[in-house]
């Protein structure tokens, strides 16, 4: 009881910061980014490793500037879900534009993955999504009881979206796809080695799962890139035009497709990808580690 009694004061206070106009939360958002740079010094390292692999011809003041933006854009984006978890649906469409919206769904009924990559505004991206139509997708617990309610919350404000924990697995979501229900899927994290293949991301071996390519094969689904990007009046969700030929030749192929689009959409805004998640902390056999 005594550790949630913390938990909900701040819970109020973040409540009451979704009643800002928009600039005002932005510029709290900076200053809160700030802080968070100057006092996460492991996350930092994190995140100051990720671009020196992924970006080696930055040197050291242009690797640490974009960290920075990051730390910056992150700040912004955590605060935002206030408005994600309480502001009124009108808000949030003013808020929030849609580009592509026509390939959301398939004409003739047939299954849908969202693919969605790790930018800090995913949560303003799944929220829009399940404004428009009922979807599936897959979540993390929180340790914090208090933050796991709110999240779920606001996660569920729209159209009952069918939530799964990780512990629930892919087949759950996959009966979803098959039952039409467009699924939003974050497949760009390290989750270990287990069901996933060592591919290059930005040149580095990666663990990377191959849910994208395995569950389009068994739902006949086709893919749709659904790229979140924060702008200076809200967020712009582009939703783009399936992929042809996917799945492809081998899951192997599939999985490098993947990641090399993901490297695409992270160089139109590269501080706005998830840099402080240890990407490359699962190594192949015989790798020293990362970290």
């Amino acid at each position: 009881m005594s550790l949630q009694l913390p938990s909900r004061l701040l819970v109020g206070v973040l409540w009451l910061l979704h009643w800002l106009p928009l600039p005002a939360l932005r510029a709290l958002g900076a200053l809160f980014g700030e802080v968070l740079y100057l006092v996460g010094r492991e996350r930092r390292r994190v995140a100051l490793r990720n671009i020196g692999l992924c970006f080696p011809s930055l040197d050291a003041p242009a690797r640490r500037q974009l960290v920075r933006r990051h730390f910056v854009a992150f700040a912004r984006a955590f605060l935002d879900r206030t408005l994600l978890w309480w502001a009124p649906r009108q808000r949030l469409e003013r808020l929030i534009t849609v580009e592509g919206s026509e390939h959301l769904l398939a004409a003739d009924g047939r299954a849908t993955i969202l693919l969605a990559p790790h930018f800090v505004g995913l949560d303003a991206g799944g929220s829009v999504v399940t404004m428009m139509t009922p979807v599936v997708s897959v979540y993390a617990n929180q340790k914090n009881p208090v933050f796991n309610a709110v999240l779920l919350a606001g996660r569920l404000r729209f159209n009952a979206p069918l939530l799964l924990s990780r512990q629930d697995g892919m087949r759950r979501a996959l009966r979803a796809l098959r039952d039409g229900l467009p699924f939003y899927y974050l497949p760009d994290m390290d989750y270990g080695a287990r069901d996933a293949l060592f591919t290059p991301f930005f040149g580095v071996p990666a663990a990377t799962i191959t849910g994208v390519s395995r569950l389009a094969r068994l739902a006949n689904a086709r893919v749709v890139p659904c790229i979140t990007r924060m702008t200076d009046a809200g967020y712009t969700v582009e939703l783009q035009a399936p992929w042809e030929d996917f799945p492809g030749e081998s899951v192997e192929l599939d999985t490098r497709r993947m990641n090399a689009y993901i490297e695409s959409q992270v160089l139109r805004m590269p501080e706005q990808y998830f840099w402080l998640h240890k990407r490359f902390k699962t190594r192949p056999p015989g790798e020293a580690k990362i970290y």
